[in-house]
């Protein structure tokens, strides 16, 4: 089916409200071609380019969340590492004007404290000129880890316990939450994760307690727009019930 009749099919309120995307499997599409992993990560990053503007552009969804870079990608070898970090910052010198354009807003998740001081620079003037943005809010999981996140949490929320900005009988998930990277957020509703692997990969531990999982064997670099359609389609139909069940209507 082409793109056109599967947009058509899609109603606003049948459509998650917030995406997450684990987007894997550059290196296997470029060990398959006998290339090097850099290739594949560079064709990694176009298609995440045509994904972010397809969402941008054509869909009602509020907020696409990326996992981009793990905490556990620096034990990747340092020649690679410093290609994705190259990568990152020419997508935001070539694609910032654009995605301003279509009204997008970016935030961060994780600690960029530690990427190299041209990319911290890069992120903060796209931070600073997308702010009040109204379109797509696109979130850009950079050096992150869910179990960071969460020990993060923790350690901030004890210290303003400790110094009596918490009260004992405010603990609980809604105040838990303020302290997450992901603070405002609403829980993703749908994760895609591409290239077939069954795991989460530290990504958002505490947020897709509910959300629903799409899994497809296709590698990140050959994953298109429209299988992004055929995912939303497969979410469409779903029964969400978060633990409870619907009981039928006595006659």
């Amino acid at each position: 089916m082409s793109r056109a009749p599967r947009l058509a099919e899609l109603k606003d309120d049948q459509l998650p409200r917030h995406l997450a995307i684990i987007m894997d499997g550059n290196g296997r599409w470029a060990l398959h071609r006998g290339q090097r992993r850099t290739s594949g990560h560079q064709r990694g990053a176009e298609a995440t380019e045509a994904i972010v503007e397809f969402v941008a552009r054509e869909l009602p969804i509020k907020y696409l969340t990326l996992f981009a870079f793990s905490a556990e990608n620096w034990g990747r070898p340092p020649e690679e590492i410093d290609f994705l970090m190259q990568l990152l910052g020419d997508f935001l010198r070539r694609k910032l004007d654009r995605l301003l354009e279509q009204g997008v807003c970016l935030r961060l998740l994780g600690e960029i404290e530690q990427l190299p001081l041209s990319v911290q620079g890069e992120l903060r003037r796209a931070l600073e000129l997308s702010q009040g943005q109204e379109g797509l809010q696109l979130n850009l999981a950079l050096n992150y880890g869910g179990r960071q996140e969460i020990l993060r949490a923790v350690r901030a929320l004890l210290a303003d316990q400790a110094q009596g900005h918490l009260e004992r009988c405010e603990l609980d998930e809604a105040c838990f939450s303020r302290y997450l990277y992901t603070t405002g957020l609403p829980d993703p509703d749908l994760l895609i994760r591409t290239g077939g692997e069954q795991r989460l990969s530290n990504f958002l531990l505490w947020q897709i307690a509910y959300t629903e999982l799409w899994i497809t064997p296709t590698l990140w670099p050959d994953f298109t727009p429209e299988e992004l359609l055929e995912a939303l389609a497969a979410y469409r139909a779903r029964e969400r019930r978060y633990g409870t069940v619907k009981l039928a209507r006595s006659r």
